[in-house]
């Protein structure tokens, strides 16, 4: 197992500035000299992206014309950001700040707080989830270990999407987020775990990006103090910034624009957490001279992997998949993807397992070898036949199937019912041994059917199943099995599973492997139900189930085998079928339907006065300050407010006539598309837009909630109507209106 992508290839310090460039592709070393004004870079899998960025920096250094103090480098995770700065040294580029956005922050509150609050910063705690605990007891809201980890999650998805707890139902309901509770209890929660906070002092994570936004907002002394500090910004894996960061980016950046992002809107999985593509996809209406470079070149993948992966983004729908990039192997041709069905799961896992013996016998490391699944419950099976094998492996961003908290704890209930079964009352109508073991496990929380939605609840509902399908086979595999004797098999397969972990086959989710790579990646349980998984029912979220898989494809440098199974277990009814993301891409399943447009290849757009290292930069569009009411002059932290640009309770200087024709005209629009009004246009952008009266589309643009999108469909009606010209549309509603009065007389 390796980082995505490979250490630096100069293994000693260049000896100058130019020496930094070698090595690099046109379009890398274009990012490496496009150092004035925003830059965007569209970054495909497997093309080389930190090594750009961190190549820009060192250049820009090594050149005078970056201050390493006057950098910060920002990322997602610690392990990346030490990569950064690791790569930064070695590149002759010391002193560069490359750190998460979280820590990025929390230096910064610790060192002002004093001069901004007063006082020393509360304690920050490590985890919430007792914290949460506490709050629903107070609440006397009676939660499970997994609903309590989801609620958690629902607290932390509200903070950085900026919800307040009054809010909380309305936006999960609009985000399509399905609650692991009543919505209105997630919100009483969240309110007393709010209050619980301050009254003991503390903060969490999400508070840390809250307390520096609004430390930056209120306080223009000391955001000119962080602005004097940090000149130039580079943020990596932009496609996963939420709405919280992007404003604290904002505020860093105050009325500059030497900025560059670096993402793909194509690798977006995180969307449950928060993560938004749309600052990415939006950069360039923000920023109309940004400098805008693709890269193509895939130096990870074979020519055949990279193949598979093009294929499966050019079906993909929604916007993302309207800038994908179009992948280009740099590499020698390998061997083809092999397509694997089984007749079930325990087939497949020993189908992987029996593969994996094979190439590690042709002398592949271990380490270079993974198994990538959709969710966690799915490891046992693997685990358990690549133990019998023989083969090492490692889990990753799991727990051990056996040291499942829920798992331990089923384990003792059925110990304990095999030990005293005959006076528990559960098992007086269990006639068999799956009928026992469903019944001990119906108290432990298992269900006849899954629950509702993903996340913690489901894991744990997923892992008592896999208990519970176990108990089937084992009874159809030795007849008249009791209690004792399944326990004594559970015990049997745990201590099984103790294999060496070092060097190991790496097991993980296709979530957690993100961002790694290996020589040889298995994909397994690519069936209908499993990918996409069943609770994906939108179509943003079936996409994004498919972005997950093509993740999963470009981990593989030169093999890629996917499988999938048709039952779950055996002599089962074979009723799976392959995944449809598979559909005109695997041998003897048609054409497929590929969308054919929509892909990018490399190259460089250049905004306007985007120029040269070394010219004088022209004058850009410069990124919005902090929020002011341009009636009072207050900061405005209400993102209602923030629409308008001023205070709810200030005047209005809105044209009532052409905020009508605006409602009319939306109304029109809606029940063409057939969805609520506030989907063209919320009632919000309507009353901002009535107040602004923009002649020209970028006026429009600037205006929030009128995204590229919006503005691309809808932006030339809405000019006209602010311009007073009359649209087809309103004629027919005139016409339809005579009907109507007509047909009334």
């Amino acid at each position: 197992m390796t980082a995505a992508t490979h250490s630096s290839l100069f293994p000693q310090e260049p000896d100058s500035a130019d020496a930094v460039l070698d090595g690099l592709d046109p379009e890398q070393r274009e990012v490496a000299t496009s150092l004035h004004g925003p830059v965007c870079v569209l970054a495909g899998a497997g093309t080389g992206k930190t090594r750009a960025i961190t190549h820009r920096i060192a250049y820009g250094v090594r050149a005078g014309i970056l201050q390493p103090p006057s950098v910060l480098a920002v990322t997602f995770t610690n392990r990346a950001a030490g990569e950064m700065r690791g790569r930064l040294r070695q590149l002759g580029a010391q002193g560069v700040q490359a750190r998460t956005f979280h820590s990025a922050a929390l230096r910064q509150l610790q060192y002002f707080w004093p001069k901004a609050i007063g006082g020393s910063l509360p304690r920050l705690i490590d985890r919430k989830i007792q914290l949460v605990a506490d709050a629903a007891a107070a609440c006397r809201i009676r939660l499970d270990r997994g609903e309590l980890r989801d609620a958690t999650a629902e607290i932390e998805w509200s903070k950085v999407t900026q919800t307040v707890p009054a809010d909380y139902a309305l936006a999960a309901a609009k985000a399509g987020r399905d609650a692991p509770r009543d919505p209105a209890e997630i919100a009483q929660l969240y309110a007393a775990y709010e209050d619980l906070k301050r009254d003991r002092g503390v903060i969490d994570f999400e508070d840390v990006l809250l307390l520096t936004v609004a430390v930056l907002q209120d306080r223009h002394d000391i955001a000119e103090q962080v602005r004097a500090q940090y000149q130039h910004f580079v943020v990596d894996e932009y496609q996963d910034v939420s709405p919280l960061q992007q404003r604290l980016l904002e505020l860093w950046l105050g009325d500059r624009d030497n900025l560059c992002v670096v993402g793909d809107a194509s690798q977006t999985i995180y969307s449950f957490t928060g993560a938004t593509p749309d600052h990415l996809l939006d950069f360039r209406t923000r920023h109309p001279g940004a400098t805008v470079v693709k890269l193509v070149r895939d130096y990870r993948s074979t020519p055949q992997v990279v193949h598979l992966a093009n294929g499966l983004l050019s079906q993909a729908r929604g916007r993302a998949a309207d800038h994908r990039l179009e992948l280009v192997s740099q590499r020698a041709a390998g061997p083809e993807p092999v397509y694997t069905e089984y007749t079930d799961e325990p087939a497949e896992a020993e189908g992987a397992a029996r593969r994996i013996r094979e190439l590690l016998a042709a002398g592949v490391p271990a380490a270079e070898i993974a198994v990538l699944f959709r969710t966690n419950a799915q490891s046992e099976t693997y685990e358990q036949a690549l133990a019998d094998a023989g083969v090492p492996y490692q889990l990753r961003g799991a727990e051990r199937f056996f040291d499942r908290p829920e798992v331990r704890k089923a384990s003792v209930a059925l110990r304990g019912a095999a030990r005293f079964g005959g006076n528990d009352t559960l098992l007086e109508d269990a006639v068999d041994l799956p009928s026992q073991v469903r019944a001990v496990l119906s108290g432990e929380g298992w269900t006849p059917q899954p629950p509702a939605g993903s996340g913690a609840v489901r894991e744990r509902w997923e892992s008592l199943a896999a208990l519970v399908n176990l108990a089937q086979d084992f009874a159809a595999a030795r007849s008249g099995a009791t209690l004792a004797d399944l326990v004594a098999e559970l015990d049997e397969r745990a201590n099984a599973q103790h294999a060496p972990t070092v060097q190991g086959v790496t097991l993980a989710s296709l979530h957690s492997a993100k961002g790694l790579e290996w020589d040889a990646v298995f994909l397994v349980g690519v069936a209908e139900g499993m990918m996409p998984i069943t609770y994906a029912k939108t179509d943003e979220q079936v996409e994004e189930e498919r972005r997950l898989l093509y993740v999963g494809v470009t981990r593989a440098r030169e093999r890629l085998h996917v499988s999938w199974a048709l039952s779950r277990s055996p002599g089962g009814r074979p009723s799976r079928r392959p995944s449809r993301f598979l559909d005109g891409l695997r041998p003897g399943s048609g054409t497929g339907a590929a969308r054919g447009g929509g892909a990018v290849g490399g190259g460089v757009e250049r905004g306007f006065g985007a120029a040269a290292v070394g010219t004088p930069a022209v004058p850009r569009r410069t990124q919005r300050a902090p929020a002011r009411c341009r009636v009072c002059g207050r900061t405005l932290t209400d993102a209602g407010e923030m629409k308008l640009m001023r205070c709810e309770d200030c005047p209005s200087d809105m044209d009532e006539g052409v905020y009508e024709r605006l409602r009319e005209w939306r109304a029109v629009q809606a029940r063409r598309s057939g969805q609520p009004a506030y989907c063209v246009f919320t009632d919000k952008t309507l009353t901002a837009i009535a107040e602004a009266v923009p002649g020209e589309a970028g006026e429009l643009a600037r205006i929030p909630g009128v995204g590229v999108r919006k503005l691309n469909r809808y932006g030339a009606d809405v000019l006209a109507i602010c311009a007073g010209q009359r649209l087809p549309d309103e004629a027919e509603g005139d016409q339809s209106g005579k009907d109507a009065n007509s047909s009334k007389k």
